[in-house]
């Protein structure tokens, strides 16, 4: 079993209210690096997987796609190394990649989303804005451009008269 306390035996009370900046700028790279975020319907699937994780503490700010990679801004809860936090944020997110759009198990078939490579770097309030510009201009930095595929939802349509038929009085 896997201690995942902050290393103070003086309670949980104390990690709650952690003020630390645990900012990370992160970037994942796909396995082989395939363009996998060139649909929106990926990069929303992978992005509420990210999200899921807000309930263990994380929180995170821009996230930015770019073709094969993606840059994030995240606050790491103390209570997780950034190792930790990379295996948790990488499964979760190549979970939900697969189940949502099983065609990727053809291009993975032994289950690997992520290639084995990363970055991180600690993000302090004083390059914060400079990291959140760089997420945030990924497409235009990479050439690339997203196509959306997701469901459209269409209005209420009302029916017309029937023109073709005759009135009954």
């Amino acid at each position: 079993m896997v201690d995942t306390n902050s290393g103070s035996f003086k309670g949980f009370a104390r990690a709650a209210r952690d003020t630390r900046n645990n900012w990370v700028t992160m970037m994942f790279v796909t396995k082989y690096r395939f363009n996998c975020f060139l649909k929106q319907s990926h990069i929303d699937t992978c992005t509420q997987a990210f999200h899921e994780l807000e309930a263990f503490g994380f929180k995170f700010d821009e996230l930015g796609f770019a073709g094969n990679h993606t840059h994030f801004l995240v606050d790491v809860p103390k209570r997780y190394s950034v190792q930790i936090a990379e295996i948790m944020l990488k499964s979760r997110s190549a979970q939900r990649m697969f189940a949502a759009h099983p065609g990727f198990r053809k291009r993975y078939p032994r289950g690997s989303f992520w290639s084995g490579y990363e970055h991180h770097e600690s993000t302090g309030m004083k390059d914060f804005d400079a990291s959140k510009a760089y997420i945030l201009d990924q497409q235009r930095h990479h050439g690339v451009v997203v196509v959306d595929d997701r469901q459209k939802t269409l209005g209420v349509f009302t029916a017309e008269p029937d023109t073709a038929s005759p009135q009954r009085a």
